[in-house]
């Protein structure tokens, strides 16, 4: 694959497409199963709340991932991010209910590098507050 956005068609400032993820319980008992992640802070709200969390929180490396994919959905190819790296402000608190919650991710051009490539920053929110702070991504354009 290769990247299906040209670097002379971006600008800084341009704004990727949002979009929001629904994390629910189910979705972090997966996650733990393919990632190999059972730590019950992630599964178990009792335990959780024993450690001073408010309920079960998503893993930090889903967030992380989820907030990526506004990056990866934008360009067309995954193998275009160089560099990616984020802050684990506040956690995402899943509630043991239907809805569960939800990571809102934008994202912008904040700046024009060498070699066809940019630099966009993210903003993840869940529940009002930002939950990843510094996330940026490198990404290679056509």
């Amino acid at each position: 694959m290769t990247a299906q956005i040209s670097y002379a068609d971006v600008e800084v400032g341009t704004e990727l497409p949002a979009q929001t993820f629904p994390v629910t319980r189910a979705t972090l008992v997966r996650y733990a199963g393919a990632s190999g992640d059972f730590n019950p802070i992630h599964w178990n709200e009792r335990f959780a709340k024993e450690v001073g969390l408010p309920d079960v929180i998503a893993h930090g490396m889903f967030t992380m991932a989820e907030a990526i994919r506004v990056v990866t959905d934008w360009v067309g190819d995954p193998g275009a991010v160089v560099e990616y790296g984020v802050r684990f402000t506040r956690p995402v608190v899943v509630p043991d209910d239907e809805q569960g919650a939800v990571i809102e991710v934008s994202g912008k051009v904040a700046v024009k590098l060498d070699d066809n490539t940019v630099r966009v920053d993210l903003l993840a929110m869940s529940a009002g507050q930002k939950v990843l702070g510094m996330s940026r991504a490198v990404v290679r354009l056509s």
